[in-house]
């Protein structure tokens, strides 16, 4: 969905480009935390006793899931769940 107009879209990213490429860089990484923080939310309020795991492998089937095939996407899951490390805060 593009519901921004043409004029609009290149003088948005004419104000985006007249940044270092420092600051959108932070932009940008700015914008995943954001998007992994509401991923996140949304899996704990489905299932407010969900694991360190449970949350992870929701992340990855979020922002991931779709680019492996059944067989790697089940390898990478395993894996997840066999890692037991403590969440990034």
């Amino acid at each position: 969905m593009n519901d921004t107009s043409m004029d609009m879209d290149q003088r948005y990213r004419a104000m985006l480009m007249q940044r270092t490429g420092e600051e959108r860089l932070i932009l940008g990484c700015a914008m995943r935390d954001t998007a992994r923080a509401l991923v996140e939310a949304s899996l704990s309020a489905r299932d407010p006793q969900a694991t360190v795991e449970t949350i992870r492998k929701g992340l990855f089937l979020r922002f991931y899931g779709h680019e492996f095939d059944h067989e790697t996407r089940a390898k990478i899951l395993a894996a997840i769940e066999s890692a037991v490390l403590p969440m990034p805060g």
